[in-house]
């Protein structure tokens, strides 16, 4: 028999059920908290070729999956982090070939000994960032990485699986009643989300996404604020053109600054990095040529991110950057089974790490992300990666944002790449 779970990251990803199972008895209540007796691991073995390994890995499938879901012209915004995290803890319930073509489709390399326990060191790691951050910003940093579990009162989970997402991920189990008080359910979920977001996505599991077959819901939600290491100054904002792909143009608030940052061009596109604050995490822009953002956009793997970063050096940069605010929902499923993840969509598909005995198998993944950009820096959402000496002055560049663009927030010390974008107009 076929039981639901869904899984969501400020994403859902669901499991189907095909047949009714019986209850057994519990002394439960909705919303009560169970979890496993392990404590999270505060201090995880891991190494920095393996913190290294998972990021790249990450970024191979970030990329991968960008070229999947781009559709002609949108916007597009989403955390391949997110997206990372709540599927490795849905593959910590994985055997069989379910397990082996989710590794290939996520480009988990490391195996489950050693995948989770990464995981976790990634996440500590990336918790540390607000530390370097200055206490007199604009914006104050945040990064925050939350994980949970919304359980069917009275449905087994298997103990070492619920140990592994407590361990590894600090993740406890909340008791839903999916049966008999589904919507509610729905509407509790989704007020996490909203909390853990700044309620900047509300409304994360739309009404009939949740059904009385649900067994289990798995929740990623990362909320990221922080101001530029060099803040613009709103008075230099004024309004200039961008140009659209299809050649037509819109009026835009065009930031400006000249800055000290790491810039490069070559024969299709400019590209910089711009600081937040703390100078560990960076966005890092891509702006192709005039007519040439197709060709540059096709060619985006997470090898060439490398090497485009890899170019970049020091430079006084006059830049003019467009404000903009957006957000983006993203159906998961098919750009995943296109990857390579198919039987864990269907029937055949081998969950049984979760409870012993099998019988789930993914209905859907539906991911949602929130992204805003101003003179003071950014604020990004979703729920489903330093230089420092004395030398020269740097040489002078100009970078006119006034076309279409991609950009990633990447944390430097470990090249995680933490959510991803196009911007092919400001204004929508």
């Amino acid at each position: 028999m076929h039981r639901c779970l869904i899984l969501v990251l400020a994403a859902t990803i669901l499991f189907g059920c095909s047949s009714k199972e019986s209850q057994k008895p519990s002394d439960e209540a909705p919303g009560e908290v169970v979890q496993s007796s392990k404590p999270r691991i505060t201090s995880p073995n891991v190494s920095i070729e393996e913190l290294v390994t998972l990021s790249g890995d990450n970024a191979d499938f970030a990329w991968a999956f960008y070229r999947e879901i781009i559709k002609p012209g949108e916007n597009l915004f989403f955390s391949p982090h997110s997206l990372s995290i709540a599927l490795a803890m849905t593959w910590a319930g994985a055997r069989g070939t379910t397990e082996t073509e989710m590794a290939e489709a996520m480009r988990f390399r490391l195996g489950q000994e050693r995948l989770h326990v990464a995981f976790n060191g990634l996440d500590l790691e990336l918790a540390s960032r607000a530390e370097a951050s200055g206490n007199e910003a604009p914006l104050p940093f945040v990064l925050n990485v939350t994980n949970a579990l919304f359980g069917q009162l009275g449905f087994a989970f298997l103990d070492a699986f619920l140990d592994t997402l407590a361990q590894h991920y600090g993740a406890g189990m909340r008791l839903m009643d999916f049966i008999n008080e589904t919507e509610a359910s729905r509407v509790a979920i989704n007020a996490w989300v909203s909390e853990q977001t700044n309620e900047r996505i509300q409304e994360l599991i739309a009404p009939g996404i949740i059904t009385a077959a649900t067994r289990l819901v798995l929740v990623n939600a990362i909320f990221f604020t922080a101001s530029w290491e060099n803040p613009f100054d709103p008075a230099d904002t004024e309004e200039s053109a961008f140009r659209r792909l299809d050649g037509s143009e819109v009026q835009v608030p065009m930031m400006q600054q000249s800055l000290p940052t790491r810039y490069g061009a070559e024969g299709d596109l400019q590209a910089a990095e711009l600081p937040y604050d703390g100078a560990q995490l960076a966005m890092l822009v891509i702006v192709p040529n005039q007519g040439q953002f197709e060709t540059v956009e096709s060619q985006l793997t997470a090898s060439r991110i490398d090497a485009i970063r890899g170019m970049l050096t020091e430079h006084q940069v006059d830049l003019a950057m467009p404000k903009f605010s957006y957000r983006s929902s993203v159906p998961a499923k098919a750009p995943l089974m296109s990857l390579g993840m198919v039987e864990a969509f269907s029937g055949a598909a081998d969950l049984s790490g979760m409870n012993g005995t099998g019988g789930l198998f993914i209905q859907d993944v539906v991911h949602q992300a929130f992204v805003a950009v101003d003179e003071e820096g950014t604020e990004a959402a979703a729920a489903t990666a330093v230089i420092v000496g004395e030398t020269s002055a740097p040489p002078p560049a100009t970078l006119t944002i006034d076309r279409p663009f991609m950009f990633a927030i990447i944390d430097r010390p470990t090249g995680a790449t933490l959510f991803i974008g196009r911007v092919l107009d400001p204004s929508a």
